[in-house]
């Protein structure tokens, strides 16, 4: 959806893969980041930099990124090396493989939530407290079991705020004019703080997951 082809120029404007709502054009900073010619990491170069097999060369590629950036056509793909979420000498069947086993282990986290929580998964998402001052439940309806224990309750207390934080991050932008989008960002933030006791759910990781998701 967010790909779309570089005009002949290599100057394509962000807006062109990352589109602003016409009411909030005027709201909207102009991006910073401007294509440079021979020395932005381009989708022909990112190309050029896998052997046959799917071995990247991770050393020209941030050289590259160094001297120009990454052009936004391709950033999703980049960053996927660049966050360590793949070993640049993987090959192509490697990440392919490693990808659907993640997908599927994700899958399975998130049906453990809905169990708990069938509005997960649904293409909706919550901005009420589950949970009241009293450690109750304020809507029966809305869980699918009882907080029975110190973990499913403080997990359960967080999951509102999380969507108060989903509704007003990047309103400008296009893609999260669908709830359906919002609520898979939801559904990311609230399995991560059901699976990491430690971290929970702090604000900061929209800030790293949401261009991840338009990519």
């Amino acid at each position: 959806m967010w790909r779309v082809l570089a005009r002949s120029s290599g100057a394509t404007e962000l807006n062109d893969f990352y589109p602003i709502r016409p009411e909030c054009q005027a709201d909207v900073p102009a991006p910073r980041f401007k294509p440079r010619a021979g020395k932005t990491l381009s989708q022909r170069r990112w190309n050029a930099s896998f052997d046959a097999e799917g071995r990247l060369n991770i050393a020209r590629v941030l050289r590259r990124i160094q001297r120009g950036g990454v052009h936004p056509t391709i950033k999703g793909e980049v960053w996927e090396f660049l966050l360590g979420c793949y070993d640049p000498n993987s090959t192509f069947e490697e990440r392919t493989e490693l990808k659907n086993r993640r997908r599927g282990q994700y899958d399975m986290w998130k049906a453990e939530c809905q169990k708990m929580v069938p509005m997960i998964g649904s293409g909706k998402y919550l901005t009420t407290p589950l949970i009241g001052e009293d450690g109750q439940p304020t809507d029966k309806s809305l869980i699918g079991v009882q907080p029975s224990n110190k973990k499913i309750l403080q997990w359960m207390q967080v999951l509102h705020q999380i969507g108060l934080d989903v509704n007003r991050t990047d309103r400008a932008l296009v893609f999260y004019e669908s709830e359906a989008n919002q609520a898979k960002l939801w559904d990311v933030l609230s399995v991560y703080a059901w699976l990491d006791n430690d971290i929970g759910y702090v604000q900061g990781e929209i800030l790293s997951l949401d261009f991840q998701m338009m990519s």
